[in-house]
């Protein structure tokens, strides 16, 4: 038996009963029969990626193609657990968030180079390795919640305002700490180098509202009770808040704000990914990587984008409507990889400066 379906529960039903075929056919919208030269095999999975996101995607994948998925969902330990099975782990691939963990497997050693055609058509270079060890899915915004009645329209406009006297007291953001700033502040030394970026995250510290905390959402909140004019966000997050029935309160926080799209005139808004590799362990090679060109392809963009308010990574797939009525913007065009590089130097530069104790109205 697999080693694989002895660890988890596949996601995938039995695409060859005629029941099968019919229901995902019909309620997936793919092919209701698998092309026959690819009918078979299996693939590993471990994924950092919820299940209510890609369990219907996996499922289309094996409609399509024959190619049963099986998949280990974990919200972290992947890279070690990838490290300790060294050769012997059954992981065929690895789906992820955040370009610091793809980085930090890139670092360990622990994946395979792939050519694909298929993925270098559809991923722009920006958000691929330059090796093929790795590929963006989808892209996150790192933006601006600002107070649409105390920020006027383009009064802010860069990550650099973020430094501005006049804004003393008025910014709040999450850890600088949290993957989602460490990546932030790595763009900012990818482009401006050290030396300014360590100016400006001292002038970032000098203008918190309160000492770097909660989560992205809780930015919203502190808008909305007036404690900050601007604050750190991921796009998604709004969107999140914008449709939560079960919590209207986070209705709320986002009706008394607005996105602004950080430095889309200049060298472009920070982006980061959610990426997916091919392991160095891998046995099904083949199957991995028609599953990440599969996740790269119209349907499974455009599900990303209608289930998580991401943006697709590949051109020509539309967003979500609410997602598109924020306005288009320019993602920054560094390469994440160099961006991943920097990583380490903006986790220090986060203890130099001692951001997450700066905060607090005089």
């Amino acid at each position: 038996m697999n080693i694989f379906r002895s660890l988890m529960k596949s996601l995938v039903p039995n695409p060859r009963t005629a029941f099968g075929a019919v229901l995902l056919a019909a309620v997936l919208g793919v092919p209701g029969n698998p092309d026959p030269a690819s009918a078979q095999g299996e693939v590993n999975l471990y994924s950092y990626r919820q299940p209510f996101l890609i369990q219907p995607l996996l499922k289309a994948f094996t409609k399509k193609t024959g190619i049963d998925v099986n998949v280990v969902f974990a919200p972290k330990g992947v890279l070690e657990r990838l490290k300790a099975e060294g050769a012997n782990s059954p992981a065929d691939a690895v789906l992820t968030v955040d370009i610091g963990r793809l980085h930090d497997m890139v670092e360990a050693g622990v994946l395979r180079p792939v050519a694909s055609p298929t993925l270098q058509k559809n991923i722009a270079a920006q958000y691929r390795h330059p090796d093929g060890l790795w590929f963006g899915l989808t892209v996150r915004a790192r933006v601006f919640y600002v107070s649409k009645d105390r920020v006027a329209p383009g009064a802010i406009a860069s990550y650099e305002d973020l430094a501005r006297p006049d804004l003393k007291g008025r910014v709040c953001i999450r850890s600088g700490k949290h993957d989602y700033n460490i990546s932030l502040i790595a763009s900012v030394i990818a482009n401006r180098g050290l030396d300014e970026a360590r100016e400006w995250l001292n002038g970032v510290r000098a203008n918190l509202a309160r000492k770097p905390q909660g989560n992205d959402r809780a930015q919203a909140k502190t808008i909305y009770e007036g404690l900050c004019d601007v604050a750190v966000a991921n796009t998604y997050y709004m969107a999140a808040m914008v449709t939560n029935d079960k919590a209207p309160e986070q209705k709320m926080w986002a009706a008394a704000t607005r996105i602004v799209f950080p430095n889309s005139d200049g060298r472009g808004t920070h982006v980061n990914i959610s990426g997916a590799a091919v392991t160095r362990s891998a046995k099904n090679v083949d199957n991995a990587v028609r599953l990440i060109e599969f996740l790269s392809e119209d349907f499974a963009q455009k599900l990303y984008a209608e289930r998580n308010y991401e943006y697709p990574v590949k051109a020509g797939v539309a967003p979500h409507p609410l997602v598109e009525s924020w306005g288009a913007f320019n993602a920054d065009s560094v390469n994440l990889a160099e961006v991943a590089k920097q990583r380490a130097a903006a986790s220090r530069l986060v203890d130099e400066v001692g951001l997450d104790f700066g905060g607090g109205r005089s």
